[in-house]
């Protein structure tokens, strides 16, 4: 590795790509943080999750719908997945195109239930809208993804995803205040995402004298369920019961180091906060931000060096729209970040750090999340 910390290669960021910045130091902490979602987001898609994620979700807490959440990332049930072909013709895909490829050409499916979104999938400058929204119904989104292309054509995948998400991802990244040891939004940060954890799922957390974590779970016929929290935790994943699953949520949180932040070794009170209130805590590595950044960004071969220029292109003093961003991303850069997760997966899921003491590896979270998307939730949500 050739930088020791994230700190370094912020310095390295802040001179050499954000010089014009007037506070440079921070623009450059700000695509740190961009960076980490990002890997998250090409984690989950080379996990097979493509057509569960949705992006930046309000996400109502448990028996408290008045109160909703933004989080990085949820993963829904789906129903009523069907792919789309969609012709190549330099024009933009909007949200009216594929509305009218799926009357034209998916006849069962019934779109009068849906409010049309204003949204577009691909512009015609080839920037890609991420886990795009075509539509909203009572209880579902209608999204859209592109999964593959050829010379001529894009196949689109279309799901439909109820509201309720079987699992959440945040991630969070603090950086240090110029001439301060300790920044002090660190803890602040910290018991946002913890509050978020505890909140969102049917499955809560309480602490007994022995300083055990217990969980609780309310059943509908009145009755409190409740057993240590990780044998509750598997139990509930694990159930066919509606009762236990009609409402739970995995929450998982992804964290990584930078200045003041902490160590996968150094659990400081931040990191204590978090680890007591996600389902699964990952701390990603210096190493793992840093090998992305070098490989891709700075330092990126002939075939990635479009990741690069969709980089400096969102970065730049002169841009003129964001194309690498968890939301929005150029459609090239897109393609080969897929190929270079899905080419380096095992040595990407070593990038994480699991700091959850009861878990053990991330192909236990892989499986949690599978056997929560493989339910019966057309019954199990009633």
């Amino acid at each position: 590795m050739s930088y020791d910390s994230v700190d370094q290669l912020q310095k390295v960021l802040t001179d050499k790509v954000f010089h014009y910045a007037k506070d440079s130091k921070k623009a450059a902490g700000r695509a740190l943080g961009t960076i980490v979602e990002i890997i998250t987001y090409y984690l989950l898609k080379s996990w097979g999750f493509n057509n569960l994620i949705s992006i930046e979700r309000k996400i109502s807490e448990y028996g408290n719908t008045d109160i909703s959440h933004n989080v990085e990332y949820s993963l829904h049930p789906t129903f009523n997945d069907f792919n789309l072909l969609f012709h190549k013709d330099n024009k933009s895909i909007t949200s009216n195109a594929i509305w009218k490829a799926i009357e034209e050409n998916i006849k069962d499916f019934d779109l009068s239930e849906f409010e049309k979104s204003k949204n577009t999938l691909l512009s015609k400058n080839h920037i890609l809208r991420n886990s795009c929204t075509i539509g909203i119904s009572r209880n579902t989104y209608l999204v859209a993804t592109i999964i593959k292309e050829n010379e001529a054509n894009y196949t689109i995948s279309i799901s439909e995803q109820n509201f309720k998400p079987i699992a959440i991802f945040e991630c969070k990244r603090v950086g240090v205040e110029e001439g301060t040891k300790k920044g002090p939004q660190t803890i602040e940060k910290a018991k946002q995402g913890a509050y978020v954890a505890r909140s969102v799922s049917s499955l809560q957390k309480i602490r007994i004298n022995t300083g055990e974590m217990y969980g609780v779970v309310y059943k509908n016929d009145k009755i409190i369920h409740s057993k240590s929290y990780y044998i509750l935790l598997d139990e509930v994943i694990n159930s066919d019961d509606p009762d236990l699953l009609k409402q739970f949520t995995l929450t998982v949180g992804i964290v990584s180091n930078h200045g003041n932040w902490f160590t996968s070794n150094n659990h400081n009170k931040e990191l204590k906060v978090l680890n007591q209130s996600y389902d699964w805590l990952l701390f990603l590595t210096d190493e793992g931000i840093t090998k992305f950044i070098e490989e891709l960004i700075l330092k990126p071969n002939k075939e990635n060096k479009i990741i690069r220029e969709s980089f400096l292109a969102s970065y730049s003093a002169t841009k003129k729209i964001n194309q690498f961003t968890k939301v929005k991303m150029n459609k090239f850069a897109d393609v080969m970040l897929q190929t270079y997760f899905n080419k380096n997966l095992k040595s990407i899921e070593r990038w994480f750090n699991i700091i959850t003491e009861n878990k053990n590896s991330l192909e236990e979270l892989k499986n949690d999340i599978s056997v929560l998307k493989n339910k019966n939730w057309i019954n199990i949500l009633g």
